[in-house]
């Protein structure tokens, strides 16, 4: 029977967040909430990002021309305006005669680079998440037990079918299971290490061709007690986690 999954084959973590009454926490770190919104979103930010800007900058240049009087001057060829059109270049050029035309243009430069690099920043660390990258590491369909150097183990396979390896590759397995303490206590979803050569450096991988990795069930494993028609019957799940730097992108 098909069981409902705590993390799904590609990474995805079948838990929401309900009752969050302090949202403004989301606020207070907007680089990664913008990083985590979805792409339609992160785009239609994007865009209200710049066009919020140069409209509430072109009402300030507005309101400078119109306090001025360079509205009413339009055709008034001996009248200096704040901004001047150089006529046969397509370039504009701020007056002398408009100081605050010179402020004004210094905080929309600083401001527009902030927005520029705040946005940029937030589309480039977007792109380059490793979500598309962990489609091409594999893992074996199935995990089975069997004796390994006369030990029973727990065993499975990964392998990386790109040719840019990634670097300082290390691998976590987590048991999830449901659990009750000898006070009585139910533990939903409990987490337990499951030791995949943690202590010999074996956890360390070289993930040049496909691996096996292994995890000895002794007497400091959750599995030590249980047997076969246990196993089959339990209802728990094993995360497995490989972590690790993209040789191409770093």
């Amino acid at each position: 029977r098909k069981r409902q999954r705590y993390v799904e084959k590609d990474g995805k973590c079948n838990v929401q967040h309900g009752n969050v009454r302090e949202t403004y926490r989301y606020l207070t770190d907007i680089f990664t909430t913008l990083v985590d919104l979805k792409w339609r979103f992160s785009l239609l930010v994007f865009i209200l990002a710049y066009a919020v800007t140069w409209l509430f900058f072109g009402l300030i240049w507005w309101f400078i021309a119109y306090c001025r009087g360079d509205l009413d001057h339009l055709e008034d060829h001996a009248w200096t305006p704040c901004v001047n059109n150089l006529n046969g270049f397509g370039h504009r050029v701020i007056t002398d005669k408009c100081p605050e035309g010179i402020v004004l243009l210094l905080l929309q430069a600083i401001l527009g680079s902030m927005v520029n690099a705040f946005m940029v920043g937030c589309m480039f660390v977007k792109i380059s998440q490793p979500n598309k990258r962990a489609e091409t590491l594999v893992f074996s369909s199935h995990a089975v037990v069997s004796l390994r150097d006369d030990r029973l183990c727990l065993m499975f396979r990964v392998g990386d079918l790109r040719d840019s390896h990634i670097v300082e590759a290390s691998i976590r397995a987590k048991l999830i299971k449901s659990k009750q303490t000898q006070e009585g206590e139910f533990i939903p979803l409990d987490q337990t290490d499951l030791s995949v050569g943690f202590e010999t450096g074996d956890d360390r991988l070289f993930l040049v061709s496909p691996l096996i990795i292994s995890h000895e069930i002794d007497e400091r494993s959750p599995f030590w007690d249980v047997s076969r028609h246990q196993l089959e019957k339990d209802d728990f799940e094993i995360v497995v986690i490989l972590e690790g730097m993209v040789e191409a992108t770093g």
